[in-house]
């Protein structure tokens, strides 16, 4: 491999001939050889937007040439498309403060934009520091960029992804509306329901997480820009922070703004706790519907089977034609997996001492990937498996009529132990309410007939 020299305060540094990093990158390469999770791509792709709308603040505050902010836009525009993703090879596992992807993100810009200046025949180059990250510190650019990443994230992939399972329930719930079935608490037999009411349950669940996601998501717009390195702004001009903002939401079509106290939006990463807590109520929601979704789909001939959902790909190696819920266990893992990220970022967010949080990488690594695992799950789930379920009228039929709950629509008439009277020798006997109804002398089978009606047990009054 053809290596070249790069230099920083500390000396001279052997880096990869071909790549666009420069010294200080390539020491935190070397130095940090943990794991095989690297610096999530929608982080830097924030960080570009961040690059290049602190080029333009800095042009229009007369403090960068039009030729590098020139350069710096171009090359950031090429990192937004992701013409450069294998420049930036940084483990999560480094500095707490995001400092080596700062400089990793600055040093590419730098090297590749001198590259297009010298292209075009100008003597200026660009500096890393002095040019790429100037009016910056990583301590206001990092959290700057996991705002922007973890809004887009939301906004962008997961909250279509949550609208278009809870559509799908619509239209079941809609499909579905007279069906009347029995339903369970306790995983017992309980008085009827509708299909269509029981999925109206999961549709209003994915309502409320949409709302809960999309309401607490509005605090990422706030941007730690302008703080640099303590939050007081040294070394930034007083407007570069609201410029810088204003560049950011015209990029993105997003409404962000400096922070009202940028202290706090160093030190603290409270609002992605809050985020994440929505996020962790809608895997809540999404464990309680793939399990109910694959205990419905039980069987087929010694379960509940009031539901069957599509058949994807043979469920076993051994038992020939068996099919298992496979979508309702990918989704429930990744509920699992959301729920220790929440852990996860919880603790670190804690951890902020004085006027910087220093866990800052893996707060943002176990936000993304929980939000890319929902939206990719979520889409997922709805495609193979949502969609296609369908109604076993005839097990539904049968579990109504068999169900001895539905002596509960007696209690009014003629009592609660006389019902339940009714309901124990049945099951004894193992004979129907009715004729054991009408054995005990209760009621008359017209009474019966006319109070015991299950589709008049589902109408809410």
């Amino acid at each position: 491999m053809k290596y070249r020299i790069e230099r920083d305060t500390m000396g001279e540094v052997e880096v990869p001939y071909e790549k666009y990093w420069g010294a200080q990158t390539e020491r935190s390469r070397q130095n940090f050889k943990i794991g095989n999770e690297k610096m999530p791509i929608e982080l830097i792709r924030a960080f570009a937007h961040v690059k290049q709308a602190a080029s333009k603040a800095n042009y229009e505050l007369g403090s960068l040439s039009e030729m590098k902010q020139k350069a710096i836009e171009k090359v950031c525009g090429e990192i937004l498309k992701g013409e450069l993703d294998g420049h930036f090879p940084l483990v999560v596992w480094q500095t707490g403060s995001g400092t080596q992807t700062n400089m990793n993100v600055n040093e590419v810009i730098a090297n590749k934009g001198n590259e297009w200046l010298k292209e075009q025949g100008s003597r200026e180059m660009l500096h890393p520091n002095d040019d790429v990250n100037k009016a910056q510190s990583s301590n206001d650019s990092f959290p700057t960029a996991m705002h922007i990443a973890a809004y887009i994230a939301v906004t962008e992939s997961l909250l279509p992804q949550v609208k278009a399972l809870r559509d799908t329930f619509l239209e079941k719930e809609n499909q579905f509306a007279d069906l009347v079935k029995i339903g369970r608490t306790h995983l017992q037999d309980a008085t009827p329901i509708t299909l269509g009411q029981e999925i109206s349950g999961w549709r209003a669940m994915l309502d409320k997480d949409f709302k809960m996601i999309q309401e607490s998501s509005k605090y990422f717009l706030d941007l730690a820009i302008g703080g640099t390195a303590v939050g007081t702004g040294i070394n930034a001009h007083r407007e570069f922070g609201d410029r810088a903002a204003k560049e950011i939401s015209n990029a993105t079509g997003h409404a962000f703004k400096v922070s009202d106290n940028t202290f706090h939006a160093l030190t603290s990463h409270d609002e992605t706790v809050h985020v994440h807590g929505a996020l962790k109520a809608l895997a809540a929601d999404l464990m309680k519907i793939a399990n109910d979704v694959r205990w419905l789909a039980s069987g087929p001939r010694s379960g509940i089977g009031e539901i069957s959902i599509p058949a994807n790909e043979p469920g076993s190696s051994i038992m020939p034609g068996k099919v298992n819920p496979t979508q309702s266990e990918a989704l429930t893992m990744i509920a699992v997996q959301v729920f220790g990220n929440d852990a996860t970022i919880s603790f670190a967010a804690s951890q902020g001492n004085f006027e910087l949080n220093v866990f800052k990488p893996v707060i943002i690594y176990n936000f993304l990937q929980s939000v890319k695992l929902l939206s990719e799950g979520i889409h997922s789930f709805n495609e193979n498996c949502a969609k296609g379920i369908e109604a076993n009228q005839e097990k539904i039929v049968e579990n109504v009529h068999r169900s001895l709950m539905l002596v509960t629509a007696l209690n009014p008439h003629i009592g609660y132990e006389k019902a339940a009277e009714i309901a124990k020798l049945a099951f004894k006997e193992n004979s129907t309410l009715k004729e054991t109804a009408l054995k005990l002398g209760y009621v008359t089978e017209e009474q019966f007939d006319e109070w015991v009606n299950p589709q008049n047990m589902v109408n809410r009054k």
